[in-house]
């Protein structure tokens, strides 16, 4: 049962390329076919981005620890999406022209942004497998995949500047990320926060004493 829904899961992930390239068999990507796929690439890498990152959450919260199972796979669709995002760019858009590539990247700040992005993801993608969580060990393991917190906040920074006038939609996705660092922080200074009185006053007591 965990096998077929797991099957599922993964052809669910692979539906929105399914969608896409339907509209384009039927010619249905409109007057600027390169900016539909372009945007439909991005929205996708960054759903996935902020499902990937919502897993612990709702791990945690609900209690269904099997939730865990999915985290690397929708992981590595955020990458699947991300590239075929990139390909577009430098395929469909530029095609191939290495020096306004370069130049883009260099003088188009929203363009920096999501290509530094799409860098951070590359060791998340690689490392991504048993083998390098064994030869990284748990804890190196970890530290390197906090990168997918920058990668999240440059995906929806690099969106906002793309759109400029109409952020609604970027800053849905900055809501919601927004909600999931904060989570994060809370579970992280939680614990600090309630042991950090109870110093001062055993070193008062000691004082007394």
């Amino acid at each position: 049962m965990i096998r077929w829904f797991k099957v599922g899961v993964f052809l669910g992930c692979l539906g929105p390329l399914a969608r896409l390239a339907w509209k384009a068999y039927a010619g249905n990507l409109g007057a600027n076919p390169i900016e539909v796929i372009t945007h439909s690439t991005g929205d996708w890498t960054l759903i996935f981005l902020l499902i990937t990152l919502a897993i612990t959450p709702l791990r945690k919260l609900t209690g269904q620890l099997w939730l865990i199972r999915y985290r690397r796979m929708l992981g590595l669709f955020a990458f699947f999406y991300v590239v075929l995002h990139f390909l577009t760019y430098i395929w469909l858009d530029k095609f191939f022209d290495l020096h306004e590539m370069l130049a883009d990247v260099a003088k188009r700040r929203f363009i920096t942004v999501g290509f530094t992005g799409f860098v951070l993801l590359i060791p998340l993608a690689i490392t991504s497998t048993t083998g390098w969580i064994r030869r990284l060990g748990g804890k190196r393991w970890n530290q390197l995949h906090r990168l997918i917190y920058a990668t999240a906040i440059a995906g929806v920074i690099h969106y906002i500047w793309l759109v400029k006038a109409d952020l609604r939609k970027p800053l849905e996705y900055a809501t919601v990320l927004g909600v999931l660092l904060a989570y994060r922080l809370v579970v992280w200074a939680g614990p600090k926060i309630q042991s950090a009185p109870i110093l001062p006053r055993r070193r008062a007591e000691a004082s007394e004493g």
